[in-house]
């Protein structure tokens, strides 16, 4: 009974046994999660976005490598500058990459005591020497064999440049894991190097035969595939030339 002077009613006790019975051992009193995809995103973020960016990145890949693209863009008859198309030579890759690949040979001459400024000039002479030479011989070999395409010396010392990316990661693994390391990577690059000339001058060479409409099989068109396959096989060679005494 409450009491007569008490002017209002005490409910505290009422109340400890409303929420007692709602809140569960050990609850804190919130709502339970329920499992539901924003939850378990919640419960493990980095682990989620992760997943998603590898889901991307491999969609990504797969749409390249079916839609084998490797076209030069065009915009009205003249090619689009390199930094609207991944697919257009440009000078900057080569020039980087022979400037470096000189560095890189002074440095694993450094490591054997043979540095010298006349060997490292001798080093970037010859390597000049021989992209001169590749691209002499493939300008008259187009002229030979009576070629129309759009090709340009630029084009072509880009295209030969690119080998040295692959030259300077060869000597840099022969310098921290010595000659298998040289092997395994130069190895490496040297088929890619062999592929992307293939398929780079294959939409150059070949291309303009089959618009002009020569049969596969016909005795012009054959010497165009050969020439094609001599340019890709030369790669790999001066690659391996050009470096094989700098790892020891």
């Amino acid at each position: 009974m409450a009491d007569p002077h008490q002017l209002f009613d005490d409910t505290s006790s009422a109340q400890s046994r409303g929420y007692g019975a709602q809140r569960a051992p050990g609850d804190l009193g919130y709502p339970a999660a329920s499992a539901t995809p924003q939850a378990a995103f919640l419960a493990d973020p980095v682990s989620n976005m992760a997943m998603a960016y590898g889901s991307s990145l491999a969609a990504q890949g797969k749409e390249l490598v079916d839609k084998n693209d490797w076209e030069v863009q065009y915009q009205q008859d003249t090619p689009v500058a390199p930094r609207f198309d991944v697919n257009a030579p440009d000078l900057y890759i080569p020039a980087m990459a022979f400037i470096t690949y000189v560095l890189v040979a002074g440095l694993a001459l450094g490591t054997q005591d043979r540095f010298s400024p006349d060997l490292l000039g001798l080093q970037a002479s010859s390597a000049l020497a021989w992209l001169t030479l590749e691209v002499l011989a493939i300008l008259l070999s187009l002229y030979l064999v009576t070629v129309n395409t759009d090709l340009t010396t630029i084009d072509l010392v880009a295209f030969l440049g690119y080998k040295y990316v692959g030259m300077i990661g060869g000597v840099l693994m022969g310098l921290l894991f010595g000659k298998i390391g040289y092997y395994l990577v130069l190895g490496w690059c040297c088929v890619s190097i062999f592929v992307f000339m293939i398929r780079t001058l294959r939409l150059k060479i070949l291309a303009e035969a089959a618009a002009e409409g020569v049969p596969v099989r016909e005795a012009r068109n054959q010497l165009r595939m050969y020439l094609t396959m001599a340019v890709a096989a030369a790669q790999p060679l001066l690659m391996y030339w050009l470096t094989f005494h700098l790892v020891r």
